[in-house]
């Protein structure tokens, strides 16, 4: 059951995932351009996403390392099907939606949605 109400948790990081985004595109973009926006806004979501796990996750109480570990693959999972679904609802093509995963973009998409996996285990153990 905690695991499901930790989808709560997940659905709070999405706004942060959109603002960062709003903030690559119009502030980081065209202030240092593209190359090292999608790096610095990358480590910035894995912040924001380390800050709401860290603020919210306490919430459920003191768990298990096994249940943070299923907070984190149920996380990812989530991560890649909403990411997945939004392209799609978008337009976007499947081989654009995998190139977000090529870090030698400079995009650190595959860096965010393997944090997203392990912060919750991350956080449980600095927390106790």
């Amino acid at each position: 059951m905690v695991v499901l109400k930790s989808l709560l948790i997940w659905l709070a990081i999405i706004p942060c995932a959109i603002l960062n985004g709003g903030l690559r595109e119009k502030v980081l973009v065209p202030l240092m351009g593209m190359k090292r926006a999608l790096p610095l806004s990358g480590i910035l979501l894995c912040v924001l996403i380390f800050l709401v796990t860290w603020f919210l996750l306490p919430l459920f109480g003191s768990q298990t390392g096994k249940t943070y570990i299923l907070i984190g693959l149920c996380w990812l999972v989530a991560t890649v099907l909403f990411e997945y679904l939004m392209g799609l609802s978008n337009g976007t093509s499947r081989e654009a939606m995998l190139q977000t995963y090529n870090i030698t973009t400079g995009n650190l998409w595959l860096v965010v949605v393997l944090f997203t996996a392990i912060v919750p285990y991350l956080v449980g153990y600095l927390r106790k």
